[in-house]
Parts: structure tokens; sequence; C-alpha cells
């Protein structure tokens, strides 16, 4: 047995837009704070290495950090110093971003030279500043319908399919774009691509934008980079938008059958950042067990940044990564981490992360089932299980109705699934406990037995983020049914989260920025500020 102990209209798009801007242009020019210089750490180094086949930590080095840092054979040599001081393993060298191509020779000695020093190295596009520009996010983001930016996208993965075997997508392969061709294409309901058109099953822009995306992905980036080079597998990464995704091209489902991996944007941030902030941690864990429950064995591992956090909410970034199941984090991106106190924060929390994968690796989540359909609409409770997971409910989620699950908490995305009065119906007559949200009873009103003794209604009222403001007392009566599923009781404050796993595994984590006491099980435990704590038999 052990036991460890540690310490939204126009304005949210252009403030999206923004934020993908400073991200591109730090990361491009590194405008930050020099670093402290990293002492070299050879038991570091060895427990990364010994540790790759559990759980690995990666970094990103932008085409534009493979022009600026890994040109000389004193920049290599650095590079590589620097990834083996932080327990980095393995590196993605990117090809080409915001319009900018790195040169074959320097990526090709780059590569060499990594795999030399013991890292594995693959490769990166970043589909930024691609042909014509959307007409929306200015000029980062492309318009997909547009033959000759088809041209170009093709022409970049061969590029990079010609260098390595390996190859992620940053998470700018999207669209928003309503230009007259597109228009005129959504009205006629087909996606043309190259020589070849495609139905669009619906008329709305999600259906026209998921379609396009799909098809252009199978046409223009799976196959044209396998014609080049056969062995090479193609990754697309997930933003942590999640429920955008379908407005903007991504269909799940369909795109994470096509390509042959699939990673997942983790990048919480500080929730009170001004800039940044509006994303709970508890996020990151969601994120990567739902889009892990629809991709499986694809499903590698997770990303996040540097922007907007404190060492603190760096650390916890990197646990919800661990925690939600990831083979491997990626931290984005070497121009951008080789500065500040974060990445020293990350090395000494390391040895933990990596005995807590080992961990999860070998268990199953159990908890609450949480239902978002893919390609479900939020409606008013965006977001809802990223507050939900804060106020120390265990969440398992799922992608497809959760029929046998001990306990579910459902919300309006929820609605997505036509089945969803019989389904639920049938749950709640099975006895088991049901909390809805105010705003999904309120629609299933005569559809369902909502006042069974085993339904309970949250009230969210149009604004989840007014979870985070219930008091321990509302927080523990909810928590009574709906753990009792699992023979376990939870007594916490709100901010501390509890994630169960099979084999009587358990993690709490203590977002407050003061200690906090729980009662687990009827154990107390005193939990330091932002710390976790955990146990597994």
């Amino acid at each position: 047995m052990k036991e460890n102990a540690l310490c939204k209209g126009l304005a949210p798009f252009f403030l999206d837009m923004m934020r993908w801007w400073i991200i591109v242009f730090l990361a491009g020019l590194g405008q930050l704070p020099a670093a402290p210089s990293a002492d070299s750490s050879p038991e570091l180094r060895k427990l990364a290495k010994e540790s790759a086949d559990i759980h690995r930590f990666s970094t990103l080095f932008t085409a534009q950090d493979v022009r600026d840092h890994l040109s000389s054979e004193a920049g290599l040599a650095e590079a590589i110093q620097w990834c083996q001081a932080s327990g980095v393993t393995k590196v993605y060298l990117e090809e080409s971003r915001d319009g900018y191509q790195a040169e074959r020779p320097t990526l090709a000695r780059a590569r060499d030279s990594f795999r030399a020093g013991g890292l594995v190295a693959s490769g990166c596009v970043t589909t930024s500043r691609v042909g014509k520009p959307s007409d929306h996010w200015g000029s980062y983001i492309s318009c997909y319908t547009d033959p000759a930016t088809q041209d170009r996208v093709q022409s970049s993965f061969e590029y990079a399919a010609s260098l390595f075997d390996e190859i992620m997508i940053d998470d700018f392969w999207f669209t928003e774009c309503t230009c007259s061709n597109c228009t005129a294409a959504r009205r006629a309901r087909l996606v043309t691509v190259g020589p070849k058109t495609y139905p669009v099953s619906g008329d709305t822009w999600a259906d026209y934008h998921c379609e396009l995306m799909l098809r252009v992905s199978q046409d223009r980036v799976l196959a044209a980079a396998k014609r080049v080079n056969p062995q090479a597998r193609l990754i697309i990464k997930y933003p942590k938008w999640y429920e955008k995704f379908q407005d903007r091209g991504y269909d799940v489902v369909r795109e994470t059958a096509a390509f042959d991996r699939i990673w997942v944007g983790t990048e919480t941030r500080d929730y009170t950042d001004r800039e940044w902030g509006g994303t709970p941690q508890y996020s990151g864990y969601f994120l990567m067990r739902w889009l892990g429950g629809i991709g499986g064995e694809k499903c590698g591992g997770g990303w996040f940044d540097w922007l907007g956090t404190s060492e603190r909410t760096y650390v916890e970034q990197a646990r919800q990564t661990v925690l939600g199941g990831a083979h491997e984090t990626m931290l984005y991106c070497f121009g951008g981490i080789q500065h500040g106190a974060d990445i020293g924060a990350l090395r000494a929390n390391l040895p933990e992360l990596l005995a807590v994968a080992g961990e999860v690796r070998r268990r199953e989540p159990e908890g609450i089932a949480v239902y978002k359909p893919p390609n479900s609409s939020p409606q008013e409770e965006p977001h809802v299980w990223d507050f939900v997971g804060m106020i120390g409910l265990p969440l398992a989620p799922y992608h497809e109705f959760p029929t046998n699950a001990p306990a579910a908490f459902l919300s309006v995305q929820a609605l997505a699934d036509p089945h969803l009065a019989e389904e639920l119906g049938g749950f709640i007559a099975a006895r088991r406990p049901v909390l809805l949200t105010d705003g999904l009873a309120r629609r299933l009103t005569g559809l369902v037995n909502l006042t069974a003794t085993n339904v309970s209604v949250l009230p969210v009222g149009g604004q989840p983020k007014s979870l985070l403001d219930l008091p321990q007392t509302r927080l523990d009566d909810l928590r009574v049914p709906l753990l009792g599923a699992f023979h376990a009781s939870f007594r916490a404050p709100n901010r501390v989260a509890l994630y169960l796993f099979t084999h009587g595994g358990w993690v709490v984590e203590n977002f407050n920025d003061a200690p906090v006491e729980v009662v687990l099980n009827g154990q107390r435990l005193n939990v330091e500020a932002r710390g976790w704590r955990w146990h597994w038999q």
C-alpha cells in the first residue's frame, strides 16, 4: 500500500484570434525574460529514459525555433543538453508555421543529432497562414475550399513526410471561413477536393466545415504524405475548446478514425488570468478522458503551454494530463519554456508525475458517467463538466450513452442524442442515481420521471462557473447519493477534485490557495495549497 502527499459574439471571436496571434508571435520571437541555465541532472535523465515506455515528456521546436536554435552545432548541443536536463526524451521538429518553412539541411541535421543524443525525433506541421485567408481569424486560418490552398497544404505534408515517419499537426487545422466560395459550396452541399466531390449531409456550417476538413485531411494530408513515405504516421492534435469542435470543422469521430493517432490540448492555464483565464484546471482531465474514449489506443498524449501560467498551474496542467491517462506530455514549445520558472517547477515534480503515471496506466478510471455526444451543442451550459469536476465529483466521460454506469450526470449537450428520453428513462427506472442540470431537466419535463427519488437537479442557471461558489454543506449533500454508487464518501470544500481508479486507487487535488481538510471514506486528510495526495493498493 502506497500513499503520498504533496504539497463570449464578436468579442470572444476577436479575443480567441488575439490569443493565437500572441502564441505564434512569442513562439517565433521568444520575447520573454531569460531563464536560469539548466543544471545537468543525470538522475532525472536516467529516470525519464527508464519511464519512457510508461510516460514520456516531449517538446516542440517550432519552424522558427529550428531556424533560430538548431542551425549551428553549438545551438544543437545546447538544445540537446536542455532536453536531457529537463527529462525530455522526445522532440518534434516543425517543418512549417506561419508561412515559414524550415530548411531541409537544418531539419535533417537536427533530426540526426537528437537521435544520436538518445532522443526520439518526429516532425510537425502548423497550418497557420497557408494560402487564402479565412474571412475569420484574420490571416492565420485558411479557406480550405480554395484549390490553391489545398495544393499548398499537400506540399507542406509531402515535405514533412520526406523527412519524418511521424508527423503531428498543431491545432490550427480548422476553419470557420464563410466566404462566397464556401457559402456557394455549403448551399450546394458539396465538398470539392481536387478532382473529387463529396456530398455533405446537411446545410449548416458545421456540416460543411466538418466534411471539408475530413476530406482535405484524407486526400491532401494523409494520402499525400503516405505516397511520399508509406511509413508515415499522422497525428491530429485537437484543441482544448471542445465545445466548438463541430463549428470549426473538427469531426472527432470520423477524423480520429482517419488519422493514425490523436493528441489532446490540455492547456488550462491560470483560471483567474486576465488574458488567458476562464478554464478550470479539471478541463484537461475531462478532455483527455473524453477523447481517449473515442480514440482508444490512438490517443497518444496531451499538449500544454506556458502562456498565462504560474509555476503552480503549469505543474497542474501536467498533473491533469497524467491523470487523464496520457502516454506522453508535450511541452509547447522550446522557444517559450526555456524561459521563466515554469520548467524548473516541472523538473522538481517530474519524479512524482512519472510515478503517478505508472500507477494510472495500471488502472481504469472510475466515476460518475458524464455524457457528451460528439458534435453536441453546449447551448447555455458550455464546459459544465470542467466545473463539476472542480466540486469534488469524480467524473468518467462517455461519448455514447452510459447505459450500464453506476451513476450519471447529464447536461443539455445530451440532447444531441435523439434517443435520450428513452435511454435516460431506463436508467432512472433502474434506480441508479442521476444528476441533471436544471437546463436539461427543464427540457425533459414530461418525457422522463423527474420526481423519482434517485433523480437530483443541479442549479447551473446557465452559468457553469457559478458552481465554484457553492458552499461545502451543499456539495457534501450533493455527493452522497452519487458517490454511494461507488461505496465511497467525500466531504471537502469547493475547488477540490477527486479522482477514483480501479483497485482502490484515488487522488485528491486541492486547487485552492490555502490548505484544506477533507474526509474521504471516513479518513481525514490534509491537502496542501495547490497540492495533491494519492493512494494506491
